[in-house]
């Protein structure tokens, strides 16, 4: 594999040549490309040396033209070439720019035309790491799918002891050597996705709905595109916008999303349910908006298809996946409707706290499965819960293709 290893400024640049000599003994190609201020504390002759490859150190360079790009645009040429950008240390600045779309040298240029997966191990001073403007970095970097290896604690360059130190060669190594396997662990699936609420009119200005962003199915289907299946997303109204890789298919209403549902099954070898498809409609609804009263109103309320159900019973050998948003006994509700649904495994998650799933970033679920296993998911940010459900759905895939 390829390999772009970006190093930036740091006392702890001089482990990234450690980092460089691993990559080449697991039998990778490495091209190394350093900020400026990495250059004051390690010379590009050593990774050089190590690579037997140019060293990348700057867009243009006056005082060294063997540096120097042949071409303004090269940075398209080597994210296009390389299969995985990993950056340590990545310093707080490279942090924020990755973060912010910001391109003012190689190495944050060539990360906006990266297309594949990211690695970063940050270093830095500890407040530096603590503070909200770095934390809040780090959260829309794993949001994007980026692995983060965290930095350790003990004794940094400036004197502090606390987190911050850069994560050992090995270490990152390991990191990356997980990325690239997960890369297409999912290679050959094709994974239909519901995700966000539905709207069910009452009128032509009204409608009955949820509290759901959207952001957890979003978060599955960017992980499941990232992992090489082909994904289809069935989505309701939400603020979000679709994610790259993904079929993308807009609905309003449960029926919708029930009719797009079914003409889009018969591809789909794995079905996650993760929408909150409203559980009721209004049986009949006026042509015309209702006017407002002093007197009590009561409408007729009919329930909408259950979708997960259907699933159930026609999903053949399929693994379904449904989502349970419960607000007390999560175990025993996800395992009562994991029975009910006929389904594989049952997402559940406790809503309407302060700490509730809806609207958030981050999620912690409880994973029921059809063998009778509960596997709790810590609280993490969503993309990385969505990770770790579809590490379980390989295991239940992989199983139910040994039994056939």
């Amino acid at each position: 594999m390829n390999i772009l290893l970006g190093v930036g400024g740091g006392i702890a640049a001089y482990k990234s040549a450690e980092l460089a000599r691993l990559l080449i003994q697991r039998g990778h190609a490495v091209q190394v490309a350093m900020t400026a201020s990495a250059q004051e504390f390690v010379r590009p002759l050593t990774f050089a040396a190590l690579t037997g490859r140019k060293v990348i150190t700057g867009l243009f360079s006056s005082s060294n033209p063997e540096a120097t790009l042949s071409s303004a645009i090269e940075h398209i040429g080597v994210a296009q070439e390389n299969d995985l950008l990993v950056v340590a240390p990545a310093t707080a600045d490279l942090l924020a720019k990755f973060a912010h779309g910001l391109a003012d040298d190689f190495l944050t240029t060539t990360y906006l035309a990266f297309t594949g997966p990211v690695v970063l191990a940050p270093a830095m001073n500890t407040n530096m790491w603590l503070h909200a403007a770095t934390q809040s970095n780090l959260e829309t970097l794993r949001r994007r799918g980026h692995r983060i290896v965290d930095p350790g604690d003990g004794e940094l360059a400036c004197g502090m002891v606390g987190p911050g130190r850069l994560a050992e060669p090995e270490q990152i190594a390991a990191a990356v050597d997980a990325e690239i396997g997960r890369r297409h662990d999912l290679d050959g699936e094709t994974v239909l996705i519901t995700a966000g609420p539905t709207q069910e009119p009452l009128d032509p200005v009204r409608y009955i709905s949820n509290r759901s962003s959207g952001k957890m199915g979003y978060a599955l289907a960017e992980a499941a595109a990232a992992r090489g299946a082909k994904v289809v997303l069935i989505s309701g109204p939400v603020h979000l916008p679709p994610p790259r890789g993904c079929t993308f298919i807009a609905v309003h209403t449960a029926r919708e999303m029930r009719d797009k549902v079914f003409e889009n099954l018969q591809p789909a070898s794995v079905i996650v349910k993760a929408a909150a498809v409203a559980d009721f409609h209004l049986s009949k609804v006026p042509a015309q908006k209702m006017k407002k009263t002093a007197a009590r109103l009561s409408l007729e309320l009919d329930p909408t298809p259950d979708i997960l159900a259907e699933l159930g019973r026609k999903k053949g050998d399929r693994l379904l996946v449904g989502f349970a948003a419960e607000t007390e006994n999560l175990q025993q509700e996800t395992r009562r409707k994991l029975e009910a649904k006929n389904c594989d495994m049952v997402v559940g998650n406790l809503v309407g706290g302060e700490d509730g799933a809806f609207e958030s970033d981050e999620n912690e679920v409880l994973l029921a499965l059809s063998n009778g296993e509960f596997i709790p998911v810590p609280r993490a940010s969503k993309r990385e819960v969505a990770d770790r459900i579809f590490d379980e759905i390989l295991k239940l895939r992989l199983h139910l293709y040994s039994r056939q």
